[in-house]
């Protein structure tokens, strides 16, 4: 009987602590999630038309949607450039502001706040840099680079959204990675300092196998944000020119809400999640593996 009471107590504290977390989850993800998936099995001529049951044509319908593919390569392109140059840059940023430099506080502040500005805005903003600003920068100077509109180049566009990711995301990863810094142990340093290991051997021997776990974190988070990019996408280049930068979220979309074909639009986005879970799950599993004991 006693065994039974504190059963129940414990089952009620669970309920007390994780029901209103497991509640929100269920009608902010699982529900929408699940629905999702019943109208990929639907068809809908027109968005007021009673569903009819399809079975698995809008996935056929997906699989032999060649934009759904090109988007999805050029995501994927977009994900590798990304992964590399905000975590790089973050790390970087990292280090310095952890070296006792003056100010180091203020630089910190000032490198996250553009994290703080949201996609949508942070697009317009650089959409205004890319189409008046730098043009007339590389006027002045004479920089034929800076002179040519971005935006409206097929190749440049796409740099040009990795630019303002970039500016977006290193100060975030930056303070991840800052974390990290001040919590490898200084004995170690020390110790390797003191048996004449210079600058660059205690960084790649030493501080970067420390720092794996800060690093499956951000390339976790990068990898994520960058396959499902849809706000900066949307308000820097619309896709264009040419649909150059229709990235893989905004042609569902496009697939789902403009050419109002639910079914196949949300089957897509299936297939989407289906491949970053696979993705992000393979690349944490591997990550774990390379960490290391302090």
């Amino acid at each position: 009987m006693l065994a039974e009471k504190k059963r129940l107590n414990r089952l009620g504290n669970q309920l007390f602590f994780t029901g209103p977390t497991m509640i929100a989850f269920t009608i902010a993800l699982l529900i929408p999630f699940v629905y999702g998936f019943y109208l990929t099995l639907m068809k809908m001529a027109t968005p007021v038309s009673p569903p009819a049951f399809s079975g698995f044509e809008n996935y056929r319908a997906a699989f032999s949607d060649s934009q759904f593919w090109d988007s999805l390569w050029l995501t994927v392109k977009y994900t590798g450039a990304t992964i590399v140059f905000v975590n790089a840059i973050g790390f970087a940023l990292a280090y310095l502001v952890t070296m006792g430099i003056r100010s180091q506080n203020f630089f910190r502040t000032a490198l996250f706040t553009p994290n703080l500005i949201g996609g949508l805005v942070l697009g317009y903003i650089w959409q205004f840099i890319f189409v008046q600003s730098l043009p007339a920068v590389g006027e002045n100077l004479g920089i034929e680079l800076l002179r040519l509109g971005w935006l409206g180049d097929e190749h440049l566009a796409f740099w040009a959204l990795v630019i303002v990711t970039i500016w977006q995301s290193a100060g975030y990863m930056m303070i991840i990675f800052i974390a990290g810094l001040i919590s490898v142990p200084k004995d170690i340093i020390e110790a390797s300092t003191i048996d004449g290991a210079n600058a660059w051997q205690r960084l790649t021997k030493m501080t970067l196998p420390l720092m794996v776990p800060s690093f499956v974190v951000t390339v976790f988070l990068t990898l994520k944000n960058a396959f499902i990019v849809y706000d900066i996408n949307f308000s820097l280049t619309e896709g264009g020119p040419y649909n150059s930068t229709l990235m893989i979220s905004m042609h569902i979309v496009q697939k789902a809400f403009m050419e109002t074909n639910y079914g196949v639009g949300q089957s897509e986005a299936i297939i989407l999640f289906a491949i970053v879970a696979i993705v992000t799950g393979v690349q944490v599993y591997f990550s774990k593996k390379m960490e290391v004991e302090a």
